[in-house]
């Protein structure tokens, strides 16, 4: 039996249900998965969409991914291989009432990975396309009940002239640095005494350049944060201003830098005042360091 095509309002479990496959592929793909992304229409509330996940894993190596296949179909997935797109891994779930879509591409495929963030976040942030979009796929379903390839064909202009308009407005620093963080992680033993890599973290500088860092945990509570490696390195190279700061825990989540790290942002530069944290990838979510470090006690101490 054809698939059948339906499209419904957005509905606000969905980015809960992604939460769960998300675990689910994390724990499969294991260190070999460096990020996992809700992607497609139902990571774009208020969208009408067809109630099927679309979720994109980014990883280090297509070929581990091969390898982890019989993991993956006994999670339910059908294993597909590239399936008409280069360079891609596609899994899907469901049967014929689909539920879930799986897109896996190396973390070096910028073009693949961007446009499918680009637009996602281009219909977030853009409402009257959003509702274009939205009754395009309506009137779609309406004209191809059982026409999975008239849908996609149907909407085929449309989805790629907005791609190339998102691309255009697109801002994948936090993408760069979330995966730039991601690829120096790696829990290790040092020494006996001394464990490195569970938590890492990147930064941006105002000049643009990037720097990583791993934390540092010792025996004897001399260990060092990762973001504050990163500073160090940084600081080496004779730099000061911090634009952005990305930090991540050992299961691929966001988390934010402690309160010592947050004090060493703040007193390396009075600009800092004003770096930009990442909280939420998928959601975009960022706060600015006043905001995590209120009332600071140097305030209007700074050296001009």
């Amino acid at each position: 039996m054809a698939q059948h095509i339906t499209v419904t309002d957005y509905q606000p479990q969905w980015p809960e249900k992604y939460r769960e496959e998300e675990a689910l592929l994390r724990e499969i793909l294991g260190e070999n998965c460096l990020a996992v992304y809700h992607i497609g229409s139902t990571s774009v509330p208020g969208l009408a969409a067809k109630p099927i996940l679309d979720i994109m894993p980014v990883v280090k190596s297509l070929e581990a991914v091969d390898a982890a296949a019989k993991n993956l179909e006994a999670a339910g997935y059908e294993y597909l291989g590239e399936f008409g797109i280069r360079g891609r891994r596609y899994l899907r779930k469901g049967g014929e009432e689909r539920t879930h879509q799986v897109h896996i591409f190396a973390w070096s495929d910028e073009e693949n990975i961007r446009r499918h963030l680009a637009f996602r976040d281009f219909l977030r942030t853009h409402g009257k396309e959003r509702e274009e979009y939205a009754a395009l796929k309506r009137s779609l379903a309406q004209q191809f009940h059982y026409d999975i390839d008239g849908y996609c064909n149907g909407k085929d202009s449309f989805v790629k002239r907005l791609e190339q308009q998102a691309l255009t407005q697109y801002d994948g620093v936090w993408d760069d640095l979330y995966l730039a963080a991601r690829r120096v992680q790696k829990g290790r033993a040092v020494s006996p005494f001394v464990e490195a890599g569970g938590v890492a973290a990147a930064i941006l500088t105002a000049s643009g350049r990037v720097y990583t860092g791993v934390c540092i945990d010792t025996a004897c509570s001399l260990g060092m944060c990762a973001e504050r490696n990163a500073i160090a390195s940084m600081i080496t190279s004779g730099e000061s201003r911090i634009a952005r700061v990305v930090a991540i825990q050992e299961d691929g989540r966001i988390a934010l830098p402690c309160g010592a790290c947050r004090e060493a942002i703040r007193q390396l530069n009075p600009g800092n005042e004003d770096t930009q944290i990442l909280l939420d990838l998928n959601d975009r979510k960022t706060a600015p360091l006043r905001q995590l470090l209120p009332d600071w006690w140097g305030a209007g101490r700074e050296l001009s």
